[in-house]
C-alpha cells in the first residue's frame, strides 16, 4: 500500500471519485446536487503554483483504492492553520480494511509537520459508521447544526 500526494496526470481519477463521493453522500442523504466539477477544473484548482486544495490518494498495485481531499484555513485570531477535509473515500469493496485509517494518519502526519492545529469536517448525520470512524481516530464533535455533526481533530 502507498499514499502518495495526487499530481497533475491523477485528474481524471480524482474526478472519477468526486463522482463516487457524490454518489456516496446521495444515498446518506448529505447531497442532492450534480457534481460540477471537471478534470480541467481540477487541474486549474489541484495543479498550479498555488493550489486552492491538495487531494492524497491510496494506492495498492497502483490501483488507487481512496481519496482524501482537503484545503488550508488560516484563524488569524489564534495565528494558526487548519485542515478541511473536503472528501474522504475509499471503494465500497475496499472499506474496514484500515484505508481511511491510513489516509486520515498520512494527512495528519502532514499536518503535524506543517504546524497546523486541527483537522476538520462534517459528515452526513446518517453516516454512523463514519461517525464511530472519525471518534475511534480521537476526533471529537465540535458543533452540531441540526443533525449534522462537525468534526474537530487536534493535533499536538
Amino acid at each position: 500500500m502507498v499514499i502518495r500526494k495526487a499530481v497533475k496526470t491523477d485528474a481524471k481519477t480524482l474526478l472519477q471519485f468526486i463522482k463516487l463521493k457524490a454518489e456516496f453522500d446521495r444515498s446518506m442523504k448529505g447531497f442532492s446536487g450534480e457534481v460540477a466539477a471537471t478534470v480541467e477544473k481540477i487541474e486549474r484548482a489541484l495543479f498550479v503554483d498555488t493550489p486552492y486544495a491538495y487531494a492524497l490518494l491510496l494506492e495498492l498495485d497502483e490501483t488507487v483504492l481512496g481519496f482524501a481531499l482537503y484545503h488550508y484555513r488560516y484563524s488569524s485570531f489564534s495565528g494558526y492553520a487548519s485542515i478541511w477535509l473536503d472528501d474522504l473515500l475509499v471503494l465500497g469493496g475496499e472499506r474496514s480494511k484500515g484505508y481511511g485509517q491510513q489516509l486520515m494518519l498520512a494527512m495528519r502526519e502532514q499536518a503535524d509537520a506543517e504546524l497546523v492545529s486541527h483537522i476538520a469536517w462534517t459528515a452526513s448525520p446518517y453516516n454512523i459508521r463514519a461517525h464511530d470512524f472519525y471518534k475511534k481516530l480521537g476526533a471529537e464533535i465540535e458543533r452540531m447544526e441540526g443533525q449534522r455533526p462537525y468534526f474537530r481533530w487536534e493535533l499536538t
